[in-house]
């Protein structure tokens, strides 16, 4: 299994995004994300690197990648690791991915972003 990670600006701040198939949801460090929008939400747990957290707020964050800008709902959590030395500071769930058009290439190791580049969406 192939780990792309890319480095992303949260809230202008530089870090490195894990681009996860595997997540539904999306998590960020929550000192990335100081004054995003929140909502208190119904809590509820999830599991995530190998812990157990119960989540009781969800922020919107606004994103950069190779200066293309998108808008997720995240997570915010305390620590989400570090993958090859690289500290990680937002992991980009499965849903925010099919939002926005961004796919994985296997065959590339990486993240493929012309949906995102053409910004053109289909509702169904």
């Amino acid at each position: 299994m192939t780990r792309i990670l890319k480095n992303v600006i949260v809230e202008n701040n530089e870090t490195t995004a894990l681009f996860d198939t595997g997540s539904v949801r999306s998590y960020v460090l929550r000192s990335l994300v100081k004054s995003s929008p929140r909502v208190s939400v119904r809590p509820y747990t999830v599991g995530i690197g190998g812990k157990v957290i119960r989540v009781e707020e969800e922020c919107i964050l606004k994103g950069e990648i190779e200066g293309l800008e998108f808008t997720i709902k995240a997570i915010p959590v305390e620590d989400l690791g570090e993958i090859n030395g690289r500290k990680i500071g937002v992991i980009i769930g499965a849903t925010a991915m099919e939002e926005w058009g961004m796919r994985i290439d296997m065959t590339k190791a990486e993240i493929d972003l012309s949906g995102l580049r053409k910004r053109e969406f289909t509702e169904y």
